[in-house]
């Protein structure tokens, strides 16, 4: 289920500055050394903290379709993100008994294979229509498919009593509810953000998903702004916005687009910044143009958030997320040299490797998956236009190391 669009296409915009006067005249260095001496090393809200202990930092790789999945998020941990959100899995996908796990990669748990310890923790995203299918799809999710058969758990949906999970694994340490996609076919099955029209039905949604789920398991909600931008869908957003926290739901993400714009235009910080200042005992988290590590540290200045979700700019970048350590350390952020370059694609073809064990030609299937990551990491090599050509043309794990020893040799330095 796709809910993001390639930056480079017709359906998105390019990176560019968000709308907020006076955010990019803010220096990142100072709000990070605030950041820890008001929160402590880290620097993140401590509320946030005492619901996930490993949250230690303000901003976290968000779900991204076709592309996060645990090669992608270990990538990411390894250069200092403290938490990652699988792509959205619908909800009558994992009740089929479908791809849903898989497409978060849990089932193959050993070491540091997709699914492994190092894959934690992880916030598992989920998409829907209905309550009682949503509710069911989070009590599998928590219960990993363990406690009941997969047709007991299609019974579910079924049921006139209220859903409980039975036992919760540790897979998950938060079920985030998806109603902000703004995939034209998700409208016609009022799902994600198109449920902004709406709101009454995803208010059932988050009260059946929030009262399925042990306490212990923070319930979390990604929106968008509004729906458009008028009087009618902005006061719908708040009606929304304000019931998922009544409803005990521990945190918002706002995407500072609105669904009718999907991926086109600049994002609005100003709408983030006066949700902060109306509702300043409520965590929220923001979204939207962060193309690099000055603007999380810009965003969380301008609007208040906590934290800040890192979308498309995180892919082929996983150093934002170093660089955001940098400077909550005192340092200057470094931008990764040849060497490191090389050593991060290396890695992630062979962890996406392990992930796609399960294809019918597993080698084949990484090597052109891994074509579009390819060509966002070509954009930190001197030679990006001849690089990104040759990632495009892989077909094999030998392909992909032939790139790596014409292109990132040891004497190769960034420009």
């Amino acid at each position: 289920m796709s809910c993001q669009s390639n930056s480079s296409s017709q359906n998105a915009t390019p990176p560019s500055f968000a709308i907020a006067d006076g955010a990019q005249d803010i220096d990142p260095r100072e709000v990070a050394a605030n950041l820890v001496q008001t929160n402590g090393p880290g620097g993140m809200d401590p509320r946030v903290r005492a619901l996930i202990p490993g949250f230690d930092a303000p901003f976290f790789q968000a779900g991204l379709a076709g592309y996060s999945d645990s090669a992608m998020r270990i990538i990411a941990r390894r250069h200092g993100c403290p938490i990652c959100v699988t792509e959205a899995l619908l909800d009558r996908t994992l009740l089929a008994g479908g791809r849903g796990f898989a497409k978060a990669d849990l089932g193959d748990i050993h070491d540091n294979v997709p699914g492994g310890e190092e894959d934690h923790p992880l916030i598992g995203q989920i998409m829907g229509s209905d309550p009682q299918e949503m509710a069911a799809a989070a009590i599998k999710m928590v219960e990993q498919g363990k406690q009941r058969s997969t047709k007991g758990y299609r019974k579910l949906v079924d049921e006139d009593e209220p859903l409980k999970a039975e036992h919760a694994t540790d897979s998950f340490a938060a079920i985030d509810v998806n109603l902000a996609c703004p995939v034209k076919k998700i409208s016609k099955k009022s799902r994600g953000g198109h449920w902004l029209r709406e709101p009454e039905g995803a208010i059932d949604i988050l009260k059946a998903v929030r009262d399925a789920l042990p306490e212990s398991i923070p319930v979390t909600v990604k929106m968008r702004r509004s729906y458009d931008d008028t009087d009618e869908m902005k006061r719908n957003f708040l009606r929304l916005f304000d019931a998922a926290y009544d409803l005990g739901c521990a945190w918002v993400t706002v995407h500072g687009r609105t669904v009718e714009q999907k991926y086109v235009g600049p994002s609005r910080w100003d709408p983030l910044k006066h949700l902060v200042n109306r509702n300043p005992e409520r965590i929220i988290f923001g979204s939207g143009d962060v193309w690099d590590v000055n603007q999380i540290f810009r965003m969380i200045a301008y609007t208040g958030v906590s934290g800040v979700s890192v979308a498309r700019g995180c892919i082929g970048n996983p150093w934002i997320f170093r660089q955001a350590r940098d400077l909550l350390e005192g340092r200057d952020p470094r931008s990764p040299t040849i060497p490191e370059q090389r050593e991060v694609l290396e890695q992630h073809f062979q962890l996406a490797l392990a992930v796609n064990q399960s294809m019918r030609d597993p080698e084949l299937h990484t090597a052109k998956t891994m074509r579009k990551f390819g060509i966002k990491f070509a954009a930190h090599h001197p030679e990006s236009g001849s690089v990104k050509r040759r990632f495009v043309m892989s077909r094999s794990f030998d392909d992909w190391r032939a790139v790596l020893d014409e292109h990132y040799t040891a004497d190769a330095t960034v420009e």
